[in-house]
């Protein structure tokens, strides 16, 4: 952090929160930055819109889908949220409105999206994945998979798309026309997907406490292990130099360069002794991560210099959703215990 008194008193000075019934599952914020949106286990979605960010009255919650929310992600159009759940239904959504746009005929547990020159909207039901337009109503191609998606990501061009499944992952081109498929073998249960900024790699969590990665160069095979716990979260930082993961009392991070993370070992940002991470989330132009806690506990380190800024305190279970906004201005966060809760980065002091 380049002025750490400029983060002073996050939550007081500069953040917000809201308890709502029932866990946050997910939370999201638009591409234009207008509203920071999070996702429930009951099927609501409340809005937190940017001219009244830290004035919690002013959420809005409404109900858009039939059970859990399972998914939920920025839309590939400026304003609005795609969001996915147990009654198999992919719905976009603002503060005014929401229109279902398809069903499927399981579960709707991930959707990623990606919004250059091509914009695509995919999901994942079951074993298959769906490629739709931007539209989100035209199903363009079908992708299946031996095993239950459990990961879904577009690379940093949106030629590709990777999904984790149980023994591996596989790559797809969205544009191929032969249908082919690029696999990658490593046995076991994968439980989510990462591809490296500039496609150097791909990289999956695993059921047995470890991370795998493949270098797609070539297909080398790269085990990252010593977890106590399961990694359920991880993101590359904005230039792609590290990896940073969930599943410790610290954030472990792999080193990406000088032929890493290849027989390198992880640094170990600072974290809360005895209670394991459970989110990460790294700024898009900051050599900063976010980090939320077992206890509720969300924390905000500068990796470089491994400087610590609390955001919020333990209450309310475990953190479950962290993120930022695009432009690294806002982060958001939501717990287990059902708090819903924002800080507004750029804020000036008071």
């Amino acid at each position: 952090m380049s002025d750490t008194t400029a983060f002073h008193g996050l939550i007081e000075d500069r953040g917000a929160e809201r308890l709502y019934d029932g866990q946050i599952t997910g939370c999201t914020i638009t591409r234009d930055q207008s509203l920071v949106v999070f996702a429930t286990g009951e099927g609501e979605l409340i809005f937190a819109p940017r001219p009244t960010l830290r004035d919690s009255a002013s959420w809005i919650c409404r109900e858009v889908h039939d059970g859990p929310i399972l998914s939920i992600t920025a839309d590939v159009t400026d304003a609005t949220v795609l969001t996915g759940g147990e009654d198999c239904r992919l719905r976009r959504s603002d503060a005014e409105s929401s229109e279902e746009l398809g069903r499927s005929r399981r579960w709707i547990e991930h959707i990623a999206t990606f919004s250059g020159k091509s914009p695509m909207i995919a999901l994942a039901a079951g074993k298959q994945v769906e490629l739709r337009d931007a539209s989100g109503r035209e199903i363009l191609r079908t992708l299946d998979h031996p095993s239950t998606v459990s990961g879904l990501v577009f690379d940093s061009k949106g030629k590709r798309i990777a999904a984790s499944h149980y023994n591996g992952a596989s790559m797809w081109f969205v544009g191929s026309k032969d249908g082919s498929v690029r696999s990658f073998d490593w046995k076991g249960s994968h439980t989510g997907i990462a591809i490296h900024p500039t496609n150097e790699a791909l990289v999956t969590s695993m059921q047995e406490n470890e991370l795998h990665g493949w270098r797609l160069s070539d297909g080398h095979n790269m085990r990252m292990s010593g977890y106590p716990s399961k990694i359920a979260s991880m993101a590359f930082t904005r230039n792609g130099r590290w990896l940073a993961t969930s599943g410790a009392d610290c954030v472990v991070m792999w080193p990406f360069f000088n032929g890493g993370p290849i027989g390198k070992p992880p640094t170990e940002m600072p974290g809360i002794p005895g209670i394991f991470c459970t989110r990460v989330a790294t700024h898009p132009t900051q050599d900063i991560v976010a980090a939320g806690f077992a206890d509720g506990s969300v924390l905000l380190i500068e990796y470089s210099s491994e400087r610590v800024l609390p955001v919020r305190m333990a209450g309310n279970g475990e953190v479950t959703a962290l993120t930022f906004s695009n432009d690294g201005t806002i982060l958001a966060w939501g717990t287990e215990g059902g708090i819903a809760g924002v800080a507004d980065l750029s804020a000036p002091n008071s």
